[in-house]
C-alpha cells in the first residue's frame, strides 16, 4: 500500500522556427542621390552592436506529476495481520498480553489484537526502510530537475530562500519539492498556458500569481516578455474571450504617445524598418516611365512609408509623377486630431509641395470590409500600385466567418487590374492555431523581437519602453487572450499568403536585385544578428535564425 512519485519530463518539440541559413553575402551598389533618399529616407535609424548573445530557446521541458499506485510484498509484511475486533472478554485480556505471549499461545490469525503502541512501531520502521530503499532514486530525480538556465538559482533561492543547494547525500521529499517548484519565467508560463488549455483554472491562478513576483518590464528580454504574457493570460482566464479586444480599450483613439512608439518601432528595428523599404523599391521600380501613379493603401498609418518616397520621386534628373495616394481608415478616425487621415494627408501634400511632386491626397471613411471599387476612384491612364504592409492580417478569414473578408479584399483588388500589390506581413501563425500551439509559437516570435529591442536600444531607454508597452504588449495581449471576431491580430507565416495571393490570381513579381542589394547594403551597420535572405522571389527579414518579416511584391 504505498503511493510513490514517479517525475518525469514532457517535450513540447513546438519550434516554428524557419531552419534556412541566412545568407551572409552582401551585394556591393553605387546608389544613385535619388535611390539613396528612397532606401534610406529619414536618418533616423540606429545601428548598434549586440553586446549579449542570445539565448534561442529550441525544446521546452514542462513539469509534470503522475501518481501510479504500487502494491508489493515487502519483508516486514509479517508484522501485520488483520484484526477483528470479537466482543468478548477473552480479546480484551489478549489485548494487555505482550506480543511474544500472543504469538506463542494463539494460533489462530482472525482472534489477534496487537497493542497499538506495537502497530506504531513497526510502521515508523518500515516507513524509514522505505525511504531509506528510495534515496538513490530521489537523487536522481532531483539531478534530472537542474534547470540550464540563468534564471534557475536566484528563483530556487526565491522560493525557498532557507533551504541550502541539494546533494546527491541529503536528498529527501522535501529537497525535492522545493527543486520541483524552481521554474524558470519560460517554464511557468508554458506550465500556466497548458493548465489553462486544459481547464485547470485554480492552478493557473496560483502560477500567474508566483509570475507576477517573477518578472519586470524593465528586466532582460525574457523578463520583459514574460511580463506582457502572463497579463495575457490573465485576461484570457478573467473574460473567457468575450468582448476582451474592447475591454481592453485596444480599440480607442490612439494618443500622440501610441503614435510615437509605433514610428520608432518601425524606425529601430531594421526588420519592421527594412520591410517597408523593400515595398517602396518595388513601387518605385514600377513608377519607371509613368506619367501618373495611383497608390491605394488599406492601412496608411502615420504615412511615414510615403515621405521617402516623396523624397525620392524629387530627383532632378528625371521627371516625377503626378502622385496620388489613398487612404482608408475607419470612419471615426478620418477626422481625428490625432493621427487623423485628414492630418496625414495635409503633412504628405506639404511635404510634396516642398519637393515639387504634384501630389494629390484622397481619405476615404469607411472599414476595409466595406470598401468597394466605386469607392476607389480609379481613373484611366493612371498605373494602379495597391500597398498592404502590416494590415492583412486584420482580415478575418474563412477561419472566422463564412464570408472570408480576406480573400474577398484580395479578389476585389486583382479585378482592379493593378500594375503592383504589395505585401508586407510578420511571419508567425496566430491566426488558425489552437491555444496552446499559438501561446508557444507567440512567445517564440516575440522572444526575438525583444532580443533585437536590446541591440538598438539600451535598456534603460524610455522610447524602448513605450514602444514595448504601446505596440508589442497589446499585440501579445490580444493573441493571447482573444479568440473569435475578438481576435484582430491574426498573422499567417509565408507560406500561407503566397497560397492566399495565388489563388486569387496574382502572379509573383520577384524583387529586382537592385533592390535586394540596396537592402543589403543599408544593413551593414546593424547588429550583425540581424539577417536578410532572398527566396522565391521575396525578402526575409529575421533576428538570427528567426524570421520575423516578409516583404513580397506581385501583379
Amino acid at each position: 500500500m504505498l503511493n510513490s512519485d514517479k517525475r518525469m519530463f514532457n517535450h513540447y518539440g513546438l519550434d516554428t522556427s524557419h531552419p534556412e541559413i541566412y545568407s551572409h553575402q552582401y551585394f556591393n551598389s553605387s546608389l544613385s542621390p535619388a535611390q539613396h533618399n528612397l532606401f534610406h529616407g529619414s536618418n533616423s535609424g540606429v545601428p548598434g552592436t549586440m553586446i549579449r548573445s542570445q539565448v534561442t530557446p529550441a525544446q521546452y521541458q514542462l513539469l509534470a506529476a503522475s501518481q501510479s499506485p504500487i502494491v508489493s510484498e515487502n519483508p516486514y509484511s509479517a508484522c501485520f495481520s488483520a484484526v477483528r475486533q470479537q466482543d468478548s472478554p477473552l480479546t480484551s485480556n489478549i489485548s494487555h498480553q505482550s506480543t511474544q505471549s500472543v504469538s506463542d499461545s494463539q494460533t489462530v490469525e482472525n482472534d489477534l489484537d496487537f497493542d497499538e503502541d506495537v502497530i506504531r512501531l513497526k510502521l515508523q520502521e518500515l516507513e524509514r526502510a522505505l525511504l531509506a530503499d528510495n534515496d538513490d532514486e530521489l537523487v536522481a530525480i532531483d539531478q534530472e530537475m537542474s534547470i540550464d538556465d540563468d534564471w534557475s538559482e536566484p528563483i530556487k533561492n526565491a522560493i525557498s530562500p532557507n533551504s541550502p543547494k541539494e546533494s546527491s547525500s541529503d536528498s529527501n521529499l522535501s529537497s525535492t519539492d522545493s527543486s520541483r517548484e524552481a521554474r524558470t519565467p519560460k517554464q511557468l508560463l508554458f506550465d500556466c498556458a497548458a493548465a489553462i488549455s486544459e481547464g485547470h483554472m485554480e492552478e493557473a491562478s496560483g502560477m500567474i500569481t508566483e509570475l507576477r513576483q517573477m518578472v519586470s518590464i524593465q528586466g532582460d528580454p525574457p523578463q520583459r516578455l514574460a511580463a506582457y504574457m502572463v497579463e495575457g493570460l490573465a485576461a484570457r482566464m478573467a473574460s473567457s474571450g468575450q468582448g476582451l479586444y474592447r475591454a481592453l480599450k485596444c480599440k480607442e483613439p490612439p494618443t500622440s504617445d501610441r503614435l510615437s512608439a509605433m514610428q520608432i518601432l518601425f524606425e529601430v528595428c531594421p526588420c519592421f524598418k527594412f520591410g517597408f523599404m523593400a515595398a517602396n523599391g518595388a513601387i518605385a521600380e514600377a513608377f519607371k516611365d509613368e506619367e501618373k501613379v495611383h497608390i491605394i493603401d488599406f492601412d496608411i498609418n502615420q504615412g511615414s512609408q510615403y515621405i521617402t518616397l516623396i523624397q525620392a520621386l524629387s530627383n532632378p534628373r528625371s521627371k516625377a509623377p503626378r502622385l496620388r495616394i489613398t487612404g482608408v481608415d475607419d470612419p471615426e478616425s478620418v477626422q481625428r486630431a490625432v493621427g487623423g487621415l485628414k492630418v496625414i494627408g495635409k503633412r504628405l501634400e506639404e511635404l510634396a509641395k516642398e519637393h515639387g511632386v504634384q501630389f494629390e491626397f484622397r481619405a476615404i471613411a469607411a472599414k476595409t470590409g466595406d470598401v468597394t471599387p466605386s469607392m476607389l476612384d480609379c481613373r484611366p491612364g493612371e498605373a494602379l500600385v495597391v500597398n498592404f504592409a502590416f494590415q492583412l492580417h486584420h482580415m478575418p478569414d474563412e477561419s472566422v466567418s463564412t464570408v472570408n473578408q480576406r480573400d474577398r479584399l484580395l479578389r476585389m483588388v486583382k479585378g482592379l487590374n493593378p500594375k503592383l500589390v504589395t505585401v508586407v506581413e510578420q511571419d508567425v501563425n496566430t491566426n488558425t492555431a489552437p491555444f496552446f500551439p499559438r501561446f508557444v509559437e507567440v512567445y517564440n516570435y516575440y522572444a526575438a523581437v525583444f532580443e533585437s529591442l536590446d541591440a538598438t536600444l539600451p535598456r534603460s531607454s524610455p522610447d524602448r519602453m513605450n514602444v514595448e508597452r504601446q505596440c508589442l504588449a497589446r499585440d501579445i495581449v490580444n493573441i493571447v487572450a482573444c479568440e473569435g471576431a475578438d481576435r484582430i491580430e491574426r498573422y499567417e507565416a509565408a507560406g500561407k499568403w503566397r497560397a492566399r495571393m495565388m489563388m486569387a490570381g496574382f502572379v509573383s513579381c520577384p524583387l529586382s536585385t537592385y533592390v535586394n542589394g540596396a537592402i543589403r547594403s543599408l544593413l551593414k551597420p546593424y547588429c550583425d544578428r540581424y539577417k536578410v535572405k532572398e527566396e522565391g522571389g521575396a525578402l526575409y527579414f529575421g533576428w538570427e535564425d528567426k524570421i520575423l518579416v516578409v516583404a513580397s511584391a506581385w501583379k
